[in-house]
């Protein structure tokens, strides 16, 4: 249930992603992805260090504190790819053309 509601609310916050300028990494699909990852590792790290075991909280174990665990990785995992989108951006690096 843990790794459930940390993708759940890296979920929530990426629809937040809407009111930034799309200069992510992959566009709002590389934003999705790293609020995803960001969520997820920051919450099982952090939950590792209160348990002093690396596991995955289960629904007896679920509370509102351990949701709110995958906050700051889903910030910094969305802050990650942004600044990565920028600095490409800025080095003027273009996607490789599609096929065809």
């Amino acid at each position: 249930m843990g790794m459930l509601s940390w993708v759940m609310m890296g979920l929530a916050i990426w629809h937040f992603t809407i009111f930034l300028p799309d200069r992510f990494w992959g566009g709002i699909v590389g934003a999705f992805v790293g609020s995803l990852i960001g969520a997820v590792l920051v919450g099982l790290i952090i939950y590792s260090a209160k348990v002093s075991a690396l596991q995955i909280p289960g629904e007896k174990a679920t509370d509102i504190a351990v949701v709110l665990y995958a906050v700051p990785g889903a910030l910094i995992g969305i802050a990650a790819v942004y600044v990565e989108g920028m600095r490409r951006e800025r080095a003027g690096v273009q996607p490789p053309p599609l096929p065809g």
